[in-house]
């Protein structure tokens, strides 16, 4: 690949790139670059918000670099305020080391195995004394560090700052120069902590680090950025059913940002000649979406998975196959039974009995394909059958009595 077509690649999907000229000037040095990313393990499972970062490693990878994935079990225990408006709260070192063992576990369903490097930012600062972080710390003025807009921000609103918090974006930036890292990729929330690597890489007599953000990736509700918190996300562990009925979730507008951020399969010309196809009446845009769908599932369980996934989800919206292929969710419920209302609430298809009484009344709701009205049935234990509201939320359930 030419050095102009793969920076088209590198620059697919990113908000900046710092700088660009010094990108190309090293590419065209013809050896391997070193490219970091890291991840601190503040929680067990990696989300599609996560394999943004991850699929731009792995676009690295395919054109001949070093990718290093860097879990910051020592970072990890400061806490990030990148973007936070109060100090997190500390993690243990038996959460950081249990949530990094499943990192390691998850990142090589799109990372190459044979050409990661997997460090553990603990490896240098483990062996650091208090005197080295207090040289590190006199690398930065407190001043220059309230220019970051967070900080700044919780300044003046007098809202607490922890010294600890201050040394963040430093131990940050040493990783860069104790990895001798080419570059660094982040969300753009992160930019001020990867420019900080950059000023000590020079301090250090080091190349500085090109600096690459992504855009953080919105979630199934198409506002916030993808979080668990937010429970807005598909984790990349989650069964590939879910992977795919999430998917069909998404907003048509925010399908195409989904593409350019998370798709291999799918190159941005023919992202752009999808788009006017949808846009010209040509092409429905559930097609495309469950063309990415099926991609997702493929790349996280496999394309048997995907393929039994698609064919649920086929069974339960469109009426075509076997629902038998969706999985089974046992509900339990009174021994007497519920009504639908009651039980589209247990199922988590609705978040109150009130709104899917709404639903039912709007005749948005369906039992096994057919429109349901009838808000008096009493649904036994022991009923089996596919519940839905609309054609994106549905599940597959088995009544149990409780115990």
């Amino acid at each position: 690949m030419s050095i102009q077509a793969a920076l088209e690649l590198i620059g697919r999907g990113a908000d900046e790139i710092l700088k660009r000229d010094e990108l190309e000037a090293r590419l065209q040095l013809g050896r391997p670059l070193r490219i970091k990313a890291g991840f601190d393990p503040t929680a067990p499972d990696l989300h599609l918000g996560h394999t943004v970062l991850l699929n731009k490693m792995r676009q690295f990878q395919d054109l001949g670099h070093q990718v290093i994935f860097l879990i910051g079990d020592f970072t990890g225990m400061i806490g990030d305020p990148s973007g936070k408006n109060a100090t997190r709260k500390p993690l243990t070192r038996e959460d950081v080391e249990a949530n990094a063992r499943t990192y390691a576990d998850q990142v090589f369903k799109v990372l190459d195995r044979e050409r990661t490097e997997l460090r553990f930012n603990s490896e240098w600062f483990g062996a650091m004394g208090a005197a080295d972080m207090i040289r590190l710390a006199g690398q930065h003025t407190v001043a220059r560090m309230l220019e970051r807009d967070d900080f700044a921000k919780r300044y003046a609103a007098q809202q607490s700052i922890a010294i600890h918090e201050f040394l963040y974006p430093l131990v940050q930036g040493y990783d860069s120069v104790a990895l001798k890292s080419d570059v660094e990729l982040g969300g753009t929330d992160q930019k001020f902590n990867l420019l900080m690597g950059r000023g000590l890489q020079e301090h250090f007599g080091q190349p500085p680090q090109i600096v690459l953000t992504m855009p953080l990736l919105e979630g199934l509700d198409g506002v916030q950025k993808m979080s668990k918190s937010l429970g807005n996300y598909i984790g990349i562990d989650e069964p590939a059913i879910d992977v795919v009925t999430k998917t069909m979730k998404v907003g048509d507008a925010l399908m195409w940002r989904w593409i350019e951020l998370l798709s291999f399969d799918i190159g941005a010309a023919e992202a752009v000649r999808l788009r006017e196809e949808v846009a010209s009446g040509v092409l429905n845009p559930r097609d495309v979406k469950l063309r990415l769908a099926r991609e997702l599932a493929t790349r996280f369980h496999g394309a048997a998975a995907a393929e039994t996934a698609i064919a649920g989800w086929n069974a339960a919206v469109r009426g075509e196959g076997d629902i038998g292929t969706l999985p089974l969710t046992d509900v339990v419920v009174p021994s007497e039974g519920v009504r639908i209302a009651a039980l589209l609430t247990a199922a988590g298809l609705a978040p109150s009995n009130s709104e899917a009484n709404r639903k039912l009344k709007e005749r948005a709701v369906r039992v096994d394909g057919d429109v349901f009205e009838d808000a008096q049935r009493v649904f036994s234990p022991g009923f089996e059958g596919v519940i839905a509201i609309g054609k994106r939320n549905f599940a597959r359930v088995r009544l149990r009595a409780a115990d």
